[in-house]
């Protein structure tokens, strides 16, 4: 779970958001008629904006400051250096796979996963790769609630089952 550290730049958030609002209109009048017509710019929706910084993120450049003390110059084997397009950084991040009090990481030790899904909140990644055990528990859950007028919910308690996946 290394990662990057970054610090989003006005122009990522102008390539993720301002760049991709839209102009939604509503029309007013009898009947249906579009006498009047009322415009203004709505936001993506946030899946979008998430997708376009996750694809920033997995092609970042990394850079180090050049000696003038204002360029930055790409380390590594880069293809071009970037532009005020591309998302850069400097820092890797912390190993967040580990606890570690300086950076304030509990680490995933013990953590809950999903031994099915294929994707972040899968063991695999979540786990950083060290495995899992699968534990039955019982808990305690409200059940059975109603409401009552004016303003009560009374519920009862049931004992449910349930398995969880922890990261070892």
């Amino acid at each position: 779970m290394h990662g990057r550290s970054f610090i989003f730049s006005g122009d990522q958030a102008t390539y993720a958001v301002k760049l991709h609002m839209r102009t939604e209109c509503k029309c007013h009048g009898l009947s249906g008629s579009c006498t009047l017509r009322t415009c203004w710019k709505k936001m993506p929706h946030f899946r979008e904006v998430g997708d376009r910084l996750l694809e920033r993120f997995n092609g970042a450049s990394k850079v180090m400051g050049g000696n003038d003390g204002k360029t930055l110059i790409p380390v590594g084997q880069n293809i071009k250096p970037p532009d005020k397009q591309d998302l850069i950084y400097s820092d890797e991040s912390p190993d967040f796979c580990l606890a570690n009090r300086k950076t304030g990481s509990l680490g995933t030790r013990g953590r809950m996963c999903n031994s099915t899904a294929m994707d972040i909140s899968g063991c695999d990644l979540l786990c950083c790769e060290r495995g899992y055990r699968e534990e039955t528990v019982v808990i305690e859950e409200n059940c059975l609630c109603r409401f009552h007028w004016c303003c009560v919910v009374q519920c009862k308690k049931c004992m449910v089952r349930k398995e969880l996946s922890l990261c070892h």
